[in-house]
């Protein structure tokens, strides 16, 4: 490969490194060519954008990035596919589906500012919330004292009115 292509890569790659706020790094050794398409089938449907990468390449835009990628350096050995992705649990979702046979497996994650290293992790991944899912958690939180309270105000009216309704009905 001429040294231009190979900085042409590593240009993109830095660029989707910006681009995209989480990644996976994936070992996709041993996948045959139906079970990588099935793989890029669900990726695409997820809104993960999967590459194959040569691992030396990858070690160089990371090093050009502005982040600091130094624990994940260690994992960039053997076959490397990249999921970019903007929700920080969907690859693991993916993941955990092909989980049963083995391939692909996890071999280090960036999500949420973090570094995941190790397919020991995916359960944590997996668990992993988005900020919409959070911020959803907490609105529901503040909304439900708020919604007992009127509750309970709407249930003591009903019992005061049906007590003077029974009192104005009583004969004198």
């Amino acid at each position: 490969m001429k040294k231009e292509v190979k900085d042409t890569i590593i240009v993109e790659l830095g660029e989707k490194l910006k681009e995209f706020s989480h990644f996976y790094l994936v070992d996709v050794t041993g996948l045959n060519a139906e079970k990588t398409s099935s793989l890029r089938r669900k990726c695409f449907k997820s809104e993960i954008k999967m590459v194959v990468v040569k691992n030396k390449l990858l070690h160089k835009a990371f090093e050009a990035s502005d982040v600091d990628f130094e624990p994940v350096y260690g994992c960039l050995k053997g076959s490397t596919a990249v999921m970019f992705c903007n929700t920080a649990n969907v690859p693991a979702k993916l993941l955990n589906d092909f989980k049963k046979e083995g391939i692909p497996a996890l071999k280090a994650a960036y999500a949420e500012e973090c570094f995941y290293v190790g397919s020991d992790k995916l359960d944590d991944l997996v668990s992993l919330k988005s900020k919409n899912e959070v911020i959803a958690d907490i609105v529901a939180l503040l909304q439900s004292p708020a919604k007992n309270v009127v509750s309970a105000l709407q249930s003591g009216a009903g019992t005061i009115h049906g007590v003077l309704k029974t009192l104005g009905e009583r004969p004198e």
